[in-house]
């Protein structure tokens, strides 16, 4: 199996509804799929042993999503086979782009099939779900409208719009943004059939803005060239352009200290398409 692509998400738009009894947010939100992420690699073994080709830096496999999802799907199936898997990572951390929920959606695909465990979509995204509540969004793999906590989701096709993406250089915390008490909690629920980007808006994202000037900077230089928005509880904000070569110059205009990248909206996940492709030609 070639690389496989763990793609990046965009929130195009995140309301509030209220906080659940658990302390979780009771949110709504739609998921675009992007054509671009980090990417994996699998070799498998026969030994039963789970570790990264290269260690990510500062990070203990008991706290690495990848290993940790490969090994809640070993002990699933009671799977005897193991692996090694390579990681290049593209998508910078603490994002809002979904780096390490893809990661470890796409180490449960791509060991669902390399060790033919057999699991249902289903099956993997309720495992997903233990992993962290953006997990099966990806294990989806589609464009979708979502409700509860992120993880009720509607298939929602979009139009493959083109996506400049810039990654301040901080990382903001999820469940720091989620705690402050000033945060919206009281929007009104919109159906799928109601979603529109003009009309929505990121809860979130004027409460990032006054705690992240330098979010709120590249918002504000990105919004001269499209309609833009922060994704998620950020860092990383994105533009919107029907034109890729629109996209490219916008992207080549940026300030150089900030990263990013540009990239085509999609509504099914690189992943999902090359293992049905697999799992085809191997009838």
């Amino acid at each position: 199996m070639n690389a496989l692509v763990a793609p990046a998400k965009l929130n195009l738009f995140l309301h509030i509804l209220g906080r659940l009894p658990n302390g979780y947010h009771q949110l709504q939100s739609l998921f675009q799929m992007l054509d671009f992420g980090d990417e994996l690699t699998f070799e498998i073994n026969p030994n039963g042993m789970i570790c990264m080709r290269e260690p990510l830096a500062g990070v203990n496999d008991e706290d690495n999503l990848i290993i940790r999802a490969a090994r809640l799907l070993q002990q699933r199936s009671q799977s005897p086979l193991g692996v090694t898997i390579g990681l290049t990572k593209r998508l910078p951390m603490g994002g809002g782009i979904g780096g390490g929920s893809s990661d470890a959606a796409t180490t449960l695909l791509a060991l669902n099939y390399l060790w033919q465990t057999g699991l249902s979509e289903d099956e993997l995204a309720e495992l997903g779900l233990t992993l962290g509540a953006d997990v099966p969004v990806f294990i989806r793999g589609r464009t979708a409208f979502a409700n509860g906590v992120g993880e009720q989701l509607i298939p929602l096709p979009q139009p493959e719009y083109y996506y400049v993406v810039l990654a301040p250089n901080c990382h903001v915390s999820t469940a720091e943004v989620f705690g402050y008490a000033d945060l919206p909690r009281n929007t009104q629920p919109i159906g799928p059939e109601r979603y529109d980007f003009d009309t929505t808006r990121n809860d979130c994202q004027e409460r990032v803005f006054a705690l992240y000037p330098e979010v709120a900077n590249a918002f504000g230089w990105l919004l001269e060239y499209a309609p833009s928005r922060m994704t998620g509880t950020g860092a990383c904000v994105f533009a919107r352009f029907t034109d890729r070569q629109q996209a490219e110059e916008c992207f080549a205009a940026r300030p150089t200290h900030l990263g990013g990248f540009v990239a085509k909206g999609v509504n099914e996940s690189p992943v999902i398409t090359l293992l049905a492709t697999l799992q085809e030609k191997s009838k």
